[in-house]
């Protein structure tokens, strides 16, 4: 994976340098698309949100814990927080919290949600790999493209080889006298067509590398002449009747085509999302604790003694000889200070344990329409799927058919060609012997080449075609 890395910023590095005459192979152009592209790159954006959302559904099992923590000044009359008694003074308090809570039992809500985020992953990674497949497929049309532009290139000055010679051969004969001038003006009349379709051939060239080279999505700046594709090996169009049964490549595109898989995978996903939507009318068990403690600058006060004895009068009394006398108790003696913000801390720390039902009985009917909507969510998702796997076949279907239609093309052009080369021999021989007029000459020579070049673009079809059937037969 990491060479592969190294070697797919290797050759964008150098690309954007520029390219310097590279021969780019197809699997080099394949590589350079997936890393570039910004549809694979949403793509995997995606897989990794999915990633998140499914960790999340996870995580949501655990208990939770919040902790709370406030101060508060309050001045005039108010209550104290520790006596709960009226005062009329300033009053700084702090109340702590730490509070739990985990759900036992709510409809396995939580389990589904977890199996739903799961499959939502499996169909985001689908989704990512149908995206692979959509800029591959583009890549491998534009690079036959201008495989197919490059050799229509190469038709086209031969052909204007083949005038230029004539026309030389004409312009003796019209110097020796022995052919008319005529002839000659016809003949570089054909030249100088020739000449204007190898201009049209290299601007077709052009254009079909801009197309792969904005299917790579390669830096700007890259000029379509700062590189060039590899030859294919071409597939041999006599065996497309094998190649073309649309219904043994439906059936295997069925088991690996990710459009599909991922259709399907947001079906199932719906369905659990439908458990998730009735699990809220089920009751909800749960179980929360609580820890809370307060501080306040007016709370109760502790007595310290300091080892003295202090007599305190109380409201008895004795007699004695007649007199009553005062009854007096002793004790100690000290002074009574505030608690310390650690010791209210822990003097007023209370805990709780709760087991608490919630039962839903009315709620606006949510529920029921919460439902519903997920009901028709999953039913869409199914119709999406099964125009999917229509969408599958038909595209199948439309490439086989392709398939077959280019070979017999490529079979008819072949032999169309062999006849006409046959032809223009003999046209050839008689015109430069002088028993042929030039007409008859330029007339064979235009549907020689018009056969040539529509034998080239009957190849290279096949093998588009073909390239399109592999891969949804056999997959990147």
């Amino acid at each position: 994976m990491k060479f592969t890395h190294f070697l797919a910023v290797w050759l964008c590095l150098s690309l954007a340098a520029p390219l310097a005459a590279q021969r780019l192979s197809l699997d080099e152009c394949l590589r350079l698309a997936q890393q570039n592209s910004l549809l694979v790159r949403r793509a995997n954006l995606d897989v990794e949100a999915s990633q998140v959302a499914l960790k999340q559904a996870r995580l949501d099992r655990l208990p939770t814990l919040n902790a709370f923590a406030s101060q508060a000044l309050n001045a005039g009359r108010n209550i104290n927080p520790t006596t709960n008694q009226f005062v009329e003074q300033q009053v700084t308090s702090n109340n702590y919290q730490l509070s739990s809570g985990l759900i036992l039992f709510n409809g396995l809500a939580q389990t589904s949600a977890i199996r739903q985020a799961d499959l939502l992953r499996q169909a985001a990674r689908q989704g990512a790999e149908g995206a692979r497949y959509a800029v591959a497929l583009l890549v491998i049309q534009n690079y036959l493209l201008t495989l197919t532009s490059e050799e229509q290139l190469d038709v086209a000055r031969r052909q204007v080889e083949v005038s230029r010679a004539q026309v030389e051969r004409t312009r003796k004969q019209v110097d020796a006298g022995t052919l008319a001038e005529g002839s000659l003006f016809e003949l570089e009349a054909q030249q100088a067509a020739d000449e204007l379709a190898v201009v049209d051939a290299r601007n077709a060239l052009d254009l079909a590398k801009l197309a792969l080279i904005q299917a790579m999505n390669l830096p700007e700046g890259t000029a379509v002449a700062d590189f060039s594709v590899e030859k294919l090996p071409l597939p041999d169009p006599t065996q497309a009747r094998d190649e073309a049964n649309a219904r043994d490549v439906y059936t295997q595109a069925l088991q690996r085509f990710p459009d599909l898989k991922a259709a399907d995978l947001q079906v199932r996903s719906d369905a659990f999302g439908v458990r998730v939507a009735r699990a809220a009318r089920y009751p909800t068990l749960s179980l929360n604790a609580n820890l809370s403690t307060i501080y306040s600058s007016l709370g109760l006060q502790r007595f310290v003694a300091d080892g003295t004895v202090v007599a305190q009068p109380s409201d008895n009394y004795v007699l004695v000889g007649g007199v009553q006398q005062p009854v007096y108790s002793s004790a100690p003696g000290g002074t009574f200070v505030n608690y310390g913000y650690g010791e209210q801390l822990r003097n007023n720390l209370n805990r709780s344990v709760s087991l608490n039902l919630q039962i839903p009985i009315l709620n606006g009917f949510r529920a029921r329409y919460r439902i519903a909507a997920a009901v028709v969510q999953q039913k869409t998702s199914q119709t999406e799927a099964d125009n999917v796997r229509l969408l599958l076949r038909q595209q199948i279907e439309t490439a086989a058919t392709n398939l077959r239609a280019a070979a017999d093309r490529y079979t008819a052009t072949t032999s169309q060609v062999r006849s006409l080369e046959r032809a223009f021999t003999a046209i050839e021989s008689r015109l430069n012997a002088g028993t042929l007029q030039t007409v008859e000459y330029l007339v064979a020579k235009t549907a020689l080449d018009r056969a040539r070049a529509n034998l080239v673009q009957a190849r290279y079809e096949y093998a588009l075609r073909s390239q399109v059937l592999n891969l949804y037969r056999t997959g990147l």
